[in-house]
């Protein structure tokens, strides 16, 4: 008796055990009673009729991915291939529905992606498709949003996290960058030159005006020098015409005597005869006269002009 008590125990035991199961956190657990949905269990110890109802299947409810690559073409015919990020999960209060209702939440979510991407890639050009990606994912979570919300699903949001045209793509976009920057740095080392020669223009310029001042005062103090000499002359009774040759004279012979200090020097001053000093003295004398004679005469010529005029 028993040995037929005991089998009878251990079934009712296993029996009993299996009437509870544990549902883990953000997970949902759907119950059905001989094959008939019954309830949606949630997290925590749970209890079940043996052998009448049983765990059809268990949902998460934790935020979930799904990555996308699809194959496009752009507006101005440039194949590329973008890898779109869904986040999703299911609904709290929608359990029933995205367990019954849909059978592989993958493909679907799939099937409308491609539909999006392929419908907005093709009106956008190569470089938009990389300036306007957030509109992309904008209009990629709109279209799935209206589609799996009715069964169950809730999609947080989308992302284009990779484009990647053709490599012949890709390498004349890295040529035309390269290019333009090339081309950038040249218009900076042109600039730079023109700065350059613009200022060395400035300083050559400030340098030309300096010295021409510097030769102006120069003269000026020559001119004041001889002035004084000339004086000095006149007060010893040497007569301006005379006094003006001497210092000419005087002038030239100290221009000879800084030519020979200078032992590299290749300057020839002509005339450089012995008697080139009398002569110079002599003629400048003579043609000093002859301009003073010349100007009292055209002098008296007015005077006597005007008094006939009168």
């Amino acid at each position: 008796m028993d040995f037929i008590l005991i089998p009878i125990i251990i079934f009712g035991l296993i029996i009993l055990i299996s009437s509870f199961f544990i549902v883990k956190q953000q997970t949902a657990a759907v119950i059905e009673r001989f094959g008939r949905f019954q309830s949606i269990r949630h997290s925590g110890l749970q209890l079940k009729i043996p052998l009448v109802d049983r765990i059809a299947g268990k949902l998460s409810l934790k935020i979930q991915q799904l990555d996308v690559i699809i194959e496009t073409k752009t507006l101005d015919d440039v194949f590329v291939r973008l890898k779109v990020s869904v986040q999703y999960k299911v609904i709290r209060d929608k359990v029933y529905d995205a367990f019954y209702k849909l059978d592989y939440p993958h493909d679907q979510i799939t099937s409308y992606v491609f539909d999006v991407v392929r419908a907005e890639v093709p009106k956008m050009k190569l470089d938009d498709v990389f300036v306007k990606k957030d509109d992309i994912a904008i209009a990629v979570k709109a279209e799935l949003n209206d589609a799996m919300s009715d069964y169950g699903y809730d999609i947080i949001k989308t992302l284009v996290t990779d484009i990647d045209p053709d490599a012949q793509v890709k390498e004349a976009m890295n040529r035309i960058n390269a290019s333009e920057r090339e081309k950038i740095a040249a218009q900076f080392e042109g600039d730079a030159q023109r700065i350059l020669i613009v200022e060395k223009a400035k300083a050559e310029a400030e340098s030309k005006r300096l010295q021409g001042q510097g030769i102006a005062d120069q003269r000026r103090e020559i001119a004041r020098g001889l002035e004084e000499s000339v004086e000095v002359l006149n007060r010893v009774g040497i007569n301006s015409q005379e006094a003006s040759a001497l210092i000419v004279v005087t002038q030239h012979y100290d221009t000879l005597q800084s030519l020979g200090e200078e032992t590299n020097s290749n300057l020839i001053l002509l005339p450089n005869a012995p008697q080139a000093g009398s002569n110079m003295l002599n003629d400048m004398v003579a043609s000093f006269t002859a301009s003073n004679q010349i100007g009292e005469a055209m002098k008296n010529a007015d005077k006597n002009k005007n008094k006939e005029n009168e």
